[in-house]
């Protein structure tokens, strides 16, 4: 079993900068895929960045560009630095973790990953 603990969401004005941490219980390396998700108000949670046990990622094409997904494995911690923040980015946040199976092209499926965080706010206003 994994816990994920998300922090560092807020509210922030378009054009700003956030950076989420996930904390996990155990080592990120003994994890296959990691990745962000995240849920607006009445709609899917989609994924937003995925990153493999070798360190190679992948981003929605919404974000691409503005957000960089990265792991310390030293610090059993998944992390994403987001820049130039919009208010269509607007939702809770969400890190996931997959035991077994590692990033590929569907690595934006929700049901690949095993855990899950409880959720951090982003709100960004124009």
């Amino acid at each position: 079993q994994v816990q994920l603990v998300e922090s560092g969401g807020g509210s922030v004005q378009a054009g700003g900068s956030l950076r989420l941490s996930c904390a996990a219980s155990r080592s990120t390396s003994s994890n296959g895929c990691m990745a962000w998700f995240r849920q607006a108000p009445g709609k899917e949670r989609e994924g937003v960045a995925g990153i493999g046990s070798d360190g190679r990622t992948d981003y929605a094409a919404s974000v691409k560009g503005r957000f960089t997904i990265s792991k310390d494995n030293a610090k059993n911690t998944l992390y994403l630095q987001m820049n130039s923040l919009k208010p269509e980015d607007t939702a809770v946040y969400y890190c996931a973790a997959s035991r077994w199976y590692n990033c590929d092209s569907r690595w934006a499926r929700s049901g690949n990953y095993n855990y899950w965080g409880q959720g951090t706010q982003v709100t960004v206003s124009s």
